[in-house]
Protein backbone atom coordinates (compact mmCIF):
# COMPACT_ATOMS: atom_id res chain seq x y z
CA UNK A 1 0.00 0.00 0.00
CA UNK A 2 1.17 3.66 -0.71
CA UNK A 3 -0.43 5.85 1.89
CA UNK A 4 0.22 9.63 1.66
CA UNK A 5 -1.00 11.67 4.81
CA UNK A 6 -0.93 14.91 4.37
CA UNK A 7 -2.29 17.01 1.45
CA UNK A 8 -3.66 20.57 0.70
CA UNK A 9 -6.31 21.77 -2.12
CA UNK A 10 -7.70 25.20 -2.42
CA UNK A 11 -10.02 24.45 0.60
CA UNK A 12 -6.69 26.02 2.20
CA UNK A 13 -3.57 27.05 0.35
CA UNK A 14 -2.99 24.13 -2.32
CA UNK A 15 -3.97 24.49 -5.86
CA UNK A 16 -5.88 21.39 -6.32
CA UNK A 17 -9.47 21.27 -5.93
CA UNK A 18 -10.64 18.62 -3.36
CA UNK A 19 -11.91 16.42 -6.21
CA UNK A 20 -8.80 17.24 -9.19
CA UNK A 21 -6.51 16.21 -5.42
CA UNK A 22 -8.24 12.95 -5.43
CA UNK A 23 -7.95 11.83 -8.83
CA UNK A 24 -4.40 12.99 -8.85
CA UNK A 25 -3.99 10.62 -5.66
CA UNK A 26 -5.17 8.04 -7.96
CA UNK A 27 -3.11 8.47 -10.87
CA UNK A 28 -0.11 8.86 -8.49
CA UNK A 29 -0.50 5.16 -7.34
CA UNK A 30 -1.90 5.97 -4.02
CA UNK A 31 -3.72 3.91 -2.08
CA UNK A 32 -5.18 5.74 0.35
CA UNK A 33 -4.54 9.74 0.91
CA UNK A 34 -5.56 12.10 3.96
CA UNK A 35 -6.94 15.98 3.11
CA UNK A 36 -5.70 18.32 5.85
CA UNK A 37 -6.31 21.41 4.83
CA UNK A 38 -5.52 24.67 7.06
CA UNK A 39 -7.80 24.65 9.85
CA UNK A 40 -10.78 23.60 8.03
CA UNK A 41 -12.44 20.60 6.59
CA UNK A 42 -13.81 22.44 3.95
CA UNK A 43 -12.80 20.30 1.37
CA UNK A 44 -13.71 16.68 2.56
CA UNK A 45 -17.25 16.56 0.98
CA UNK A 46 -15.96 17.27 -2.42
CA UNK A 47 -13.24 14.87 -2.32
CA UNK A 48 -15.35 12.15 -1.24
CA UNK A 49 -18.03 12.78 -3.84
CA UNK A 50 -15.30 12.40 -6.68
CA UNK A 51 -13.49 9.71 -4.13
CA UNK A 52 -11.83 7.24 -7.65
CA UNK A 53 -12.60 3.55 -6.81
CA UNK A 54 -9.47 1.63 -5.29
CA UNK A 55 -8.50 5.31 -3.31
CA UNK A 56 -9.57 5.53 0.04
CA UNK A 57 -9.55 8.90 1.66
CA UNK A 58 -8.48 10.15 5.52
CA UNK A 59 -10.33 13.12 6.64
CA UNK A 60 -8.16 15.42 8.41
CA UNK A 61 -6.96 19.12 9.17
CA UNK A 62 -3.53 20.83 9.82
CA UNK A 63 -4.05 22.49 12.71
CA UNK A 64 -1.93 25.79 13.94
CA UNK A 65 -0.69 25.90 16.98
CA UNK A 66 2.23 27.85 18.82
CA UNK A 67 4.39 27.00 22.09
CA UNK A 68 6.74 29.41 24.12
CA UNK A 69 6.33 31.89 21.35
CA UNK A 70 7.16 28.81 18.17
CA UNK A 71 4.89 28.33 15.71
CA UNK A 72 4.07 24.40 14.97
CA UNK A 73 1.21 22.10 12.85
CA UNK A 74 -0.43 19.55 14.44
CA UNK A 75 -1.85 17.30 11.94
CA UNK A 76 -5.35 15.99 13.15
CA UNK A 77 -7.16 12.97 12.04
CA UNK A 78 -9.83 11.34 11.63
CA UNK A 79 -11.91 13.56 14.17
CA UNK A 80 -15.99 14.26 14.09
CA UNK A 81 -15.80 17.87 12.59
CA UNK A 82 -19.21 18.88 14.17
CA UNK A 83 -17.69 18.44 17.34
CA UNK A 84 -18.62 21.94 18.78
CA UNK A 85 -15.50 22.93 20.95
CA UNK A 86 -13.01 21.63 18.28
CA UNK A 87 -15.29 23.13 15.24
CA UNK A 88 -14.71 26.48 17.43
CA UNK A 89 -11.28 26.93 17.78
CA UNK A 90 -10.65 26.25 14.17
CA UNK A 91 -13.51 29.37 13.18
CA UNK A 92 -11.59 31.12 15.55
CA UNK A 93 -8.24 30.54 13.66
CA UNK A 94 -9.70 30.91 10.30
CA UNK A 95 -11.32 34.32 10.92
CA UNK A 96 -8.32 35.75 11.80
CA UNK A 97 -6.20 34.76 8.57
CA UNK A 98 -7.34 37.58 6.71
CA UNK A 99 -6.72 40.39 9.45
CA UNK A 100 -3.24 38.50 9.68
CA UNK A 101 -2.83 38.60 5.95
CA UNK A 102 -3.85 42.23 5.66
CA UNK A 103 -1.26 43.17 8.21
CA UNK A 104 1.54 41.11 6.36
CA UNK A 105 0.85 43.07 2.99
CA UNK A 106 1.29 46.24 5.08
CA UNK A 107 3.88 45.24 6.46
CA UNK A 108 5.33 44.13 2.95
CA UNK A 109 4.32 47.56 1.84
CA UNK A 110 6.18 49.41 4.24
CA UNK A 111 9.20 47.74 2.72
CA UNK A 112 8.95 48.80 -0.75
CA UNK A 113 7.07 45.69 -2.16
CA UNK A 114 4.48 46.81 -4.46
CA UNK A 115 2.31 43.72 -3.37
CA UNK A 116 -1.77 44.36 -3.26
CA UNK A 117 -4.34 43.11 -0.77
CA UNK A 118 -6.20 42.55 -4.05
CA UNK A 119 -3.87 40.41 -5.82
CA UNK A 120 -3.54 37.93 -2.36
CA UNK A 121 -7.19 37.79 -2.78
CA UNK A 122 -7.28 37.03 -5.67
CA UNK A 123 -4.45 34.21 -5.26
CA UNK A 124 -6.68 32.85 -2.26
CA UNK A 125 -9.56 32.66 -4.23
CA UNK A 126 -11.87 30.54 -1.70
CA UNK A 127 -9.49 29.01 0.20
CA UNK A 128 -8.14 29.79 3.83
CA UNK A 129 -5.65 32.35 2.93
CA UNK A 130 -2.76 32.35 4.72
CA UNK A 131 1.32 32.76 4.22
CA UNK A 132 1.47 30.75 0.72
CA UNK A 133 -0.66 33.31 -0.85
CA UNK A 134 1.15 35.66 -0.10
CA UNK A 135 4.64 34.14 -1.07
CA UNK A 136 2.75 33.55 -4.48
CA UNK A 137 2.36 37.11 -4.92
CA UNK A 138 6.17 37.35 -4.14
CA UNK A 139 7.01 35.31 -6.71
CA UNK A 140 4.75 37.11 -9.24
CA UNK A 141 6.03 40.50 -8.44
CA UNK A 142 9.75 38.81 -8.87
CA UNK A 143 10.40 39.67 -5.23
CA UNK A 144 11.44 35.72 -4.72
CA UNK A 145 12.23 33.19 -7.07
CA UNK A 146 10.54 30.27 -5.46
CA UNK A 147 7.27 29.78 -2.66
CA UNK A 148 9.58 28.30 -0.50
CA UNK A 149 12.08 31.37 -0.75
CA UNK A 150 9.60 33.65 0.77
CA UNK A 151 9.59 31.79 4.02
CA UNK A 152 12.93 33.80 5.66
CA UNK A 153 13.69 36.04 8.24
CA UNK A 154 13.66 38.71 5.20
CA UNK A 155 10.12 38.20 4.45
CA UNK A 156 7.27 35.92 6.36
CA UNK A 157 9.62 33.02 8.05
CA UNK A 158 7.91 33.14 11.87
CA UNK A 159 9.58 36.22 13.42
CA UNK A 160 10.29 38.01 9.92
CA UNK A 161 10.19 41.11 8.49
CA UNK A 162 6.96 40.79 7.63
CA UNK A 163 5.61 38.37 9.64
CA UNK A 164 2.16 38.82 11.68
CA UNK A 165 0.73 36.87 14.16
CA UNK A 166 -2.68 35.18 14.34
CA UNK A 167 -4.60 33.22 16.59
CA UNK A 168 -3.16 30.02 17.23
CA UNK A 169 -4.37 26.81 19.48
CA UNK A 170 -1.75 25.47 22.27
CA UNK A 171 -0.62 22.44 20.93
CA UNK A 172 -1.74 20.42 24.37
CA UNK A 173 -5.45 22.03 24.08
CA UNK A 174 -5.23 20.89 20.27
CA UNK A 175 -4.19 16.94 21.35
CA UNK A 176 -6.83 17.41 23.92
CA UNK A 177 -9.98 18.74 21.18
CA UNK A 178 -8.90 16.77 18.67
CA UNK A 179 -8.43 13.35 21.19
CA UNK A 180 -12.46 14.52 22.74
CA UNK A 181 -13.24 14.79 18.99
CA UNK A 182 -12.33 11.03 18.87
CA UNK A 183 -9.58 12.16 16.47
CA UNK A 184 -5.49 11.51 16.27
CA UNK A 185 -2.76 13.70 16.40
CA UNK A 186 0.35 13.39 14.81
CA UNK A 187 3.38 16.54 14.82
CA UNK A 188 3.88 17.64 11.08
CA UNK A 189 7.25 18.28 10.13
CA UNK A 190 8.56 18.71 13.89
CA UNK A 191 11.85 19.69 12.29
CA UNK A 192 11.76 21.76 9.62
CA UNK A 193 14.42 24.14 10.58
CA UNK A 194 14.50 26.15 7.24
CA UNK A 195 10.80 26.98 7.74
CA UNK A 196 12.28 28.78 11.47
CA UNK A 197 12.34 27.79 15.12
CA UNK A 198 11.70 24.37 15.73
CA UNK A 199 10.41 23.11 19.02
CA UNK A 200 13.42 21.39 21.11
CA UNK A 201 12.80 17.58 21.26
CA UNK A 202 12.11 18.14 25.21
CA UNK A 203 8.98 19.62 24.38
CA UNK A 204 8.22 17.04 21.80
CA UNK A 205 8.62 14.21 24.82
CA UNK A 206 5.68 16.78 26.54
CA UNK A 207 3.51 16.37 23.77
CA UNK A 208 3.81 13.18 24.05
CA UNK A 209 3.05 12.97 27.53
CA UNK A 210 0.40 15.03 27.07
CA UNK A 211 -1.24 12.05 24.28
CA UNK A 212 0.46 13.12 21.37
CA UNK A 213 -0.07 10.05 18.71
CA UNK A 214 2.75 10.42 16.63
CA UNK A 215 5.45 12.84 14.45
CA UNK A 216 5.96 13.10 11.05
CA UNK A 217 9.52 11.75 10.41
CA UNK A 218 9.61 11.38 6.51
CA UNK A 219 8.88 14.58 4.87
CA UNK A 220 10.41 16.73 2.17
CA UNK A 221 12.11 19.52 4.82
CA UNK A 222 13.64 16.54 6.66
CA UNK A 223 16.83 15.61 5.23
CA UNK A 224 18.29 11.93 5.57
CA UNK A 225 20.08 12.66 9.05
CA UNK A 226 17.12 14.35 10.38
CA UNK A 227 14.69 11.78 9.42
CA UNK A 228 17.26 9.04 11.15
CA UNK A 229 17.59 10.98 14.31
CA UNK A 230 13.39 11.27 14.69
CA UNK A 231 13.14 7.79 13.49
CA UNK A 232 15.00 7.27 17.13
CA UNK A 233 12.90 9.90 18.79
CA UNK A 234 9.70 8.60 17.75
CA UNK A 235 10.46 5.20 18.92
CA UNK A 236 12.33 6.09 21.95
CA UNK A 237 8.61 8.09 23.23
CA UNK A 238 6.82 5.08 21.92
CA UNK A 239 4.81 7.81 19.00
CA UNK A 240 3.87 6.44 15.26
CA UNK A 241 6.43 7.58 12.68
CA UNK A 242 4.61 9.02 9.49
CA UNK A 243 5.65 10.00 6.02
CA UNK A 244 4.36 12.17 3.35
CA UNK A 245 4.43 14.39 1.12
CA UNK A 246 3.15 17.80 2.41
CA UNK A 247 1.29 18.25 -1.74
CA UNK A 248 0.56 21.77 -2.35
CA UNK A 249 -0.59 21.00 -6.43
CA UNK A 250 1.58 23.39 -8.27
CA UNK A 251 2.71 25.97 -5.32
CA UNK A 252 5.32 23.48 -4.07
CA UNK A 253 7.60 21.19 -5.30
CA UNK A 254 6.93 18.33 -3.77
CA UNK A 255 4.72 15.61 -5.52
CA UNK A 256 2.08 12.89 -4.08
CA UNK A 257 3.59 9.89 -2.76
CA UNK A 258 7.06 11.58 -2.48
CA UNK A 259 7.10 10.41 1.17
CA UNK A 260 4.77 7.48 2.21
CA UNK A 261 3.25 6.00 5.96
CA UNK A 262 3.82 2.73 6.88
CA UNK A 263 0.87 0.60 5.93
CA UNK A 264 1.23 -1.00 10.17
CA UNK A 265 1.37 2.61 11.51
CA UNK A 266 -1.89 3.65 8.87
CA UNK A 267 -3.31 1.00 10.73
CA UNK A 268 -2.55 2.30 14.01
CA UNK A 269 -4.15 5.59 13.05
CA UNK A 270 -7.19 3.94 11.70
CA UNK A 271 -7.45 1.60 15.26
CA UNK A 272 -7.34 4.84 17.21
CA UNK A 273 -9.20 7.18 15.58
CA UNK A 274 -13.01 7.17 17.09
CA UNK A 275 -14.37 10.27 15.54
CA UNK A 276 -14.43 9.51 11.72
CA UNK A 277 -13.60 6.48 9.46
CA UNK A 278 -11.64 5.99 6.26
CA UNK A 279 -14.01 6.53 3.03
CA UNK A 280 -13.47 4.08 0.25
CA UNK A 281 -14.02 4.83 -3.54
CA UNK A 282 -16.71 4.10 -5.16
CA UNK A 283 -15.45 5.76 -8.84
CA UNK A 284 -16.77 9.30 -7.80
CA UNK A 285 -18.64 11.53 -9.86
CA UNK A 286 -17.02 14.38 -11.81
CA UNK A 287 -16.13 17.65 -10.29
CA UNK A 288 -14.39 20.76 -11.12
Amino acid sequence: MRIDLHTHSTASDGTDTPAQLVRNAAAAGLDVVALTDHDTTRGHAQAVAALPAGLTLVTGAELSCRLDGVGLHMLAYLFDPEEPELARERELVRDDRVPRAKAMVGKLQELGVQVAWEQVARIAGDGSVGRPHIAEALVELGVVPTVSDAFTPDWLADGGRAYAEKHELDPFDAIRLVKAAGGVTVFAHPAAVKRGQVVPEAAIAELAAAGLDGIEVDHMDHDPATRTRLHGLAADLGLLATGSSDYHGSRKTCVLGEFTTDPEIYGEITRRATGAFPVPGAGGRPAA
